[in-house]
């Protein structure tokens, strides 16, 4: 689980640095991750395992939509697309503070 979990998380991160550097869209796809880090430092903490993550990943899904929807204005709401690459580019971003983390 934690292995696949990783796999996900930096496809998310490579997909995210594949937007560009400053581009209208990857400077909005890097807003929409620093809120979902935001949300998880209050769901995990401050200190934190790998696999504490990797269960706080699974069934993130709802929770990560309701924070990416709530940080797009009104008008690009119905173009919301990348919510699973700012899920996935979040976790692997708040990843590295594991106290097990290891690139």
């Amino acid at each position: 689980m934690l292995e696949s979990a990783r796999h996900q998380w930096e496809e998310g991160r490579r997909r995210l640095e594949a937007a560009g550097e400053d581009t209208a869209r990857s400077r909005h796809l890097w807003l929409l991750v620093e809120a979902v880090v935001d949300e998880l430092r209050r769901r995990v903490g401050q200190t934190f395992t790998l696999s504490d993550l990797a269960e706080t990943y699974e069934g993130s899904e709802d929770w990560v939509r309701e924070v990416v929807v709530s940080s797009t204005p009104p008008r690009a709401r119905a173009g919301i697309r990348d919510t699973a690459l700012v899920q996935d580019a979040a976790f692997a971003q708040y990843a590295r503070g594991a106290t097990d983390y290891a690139p």
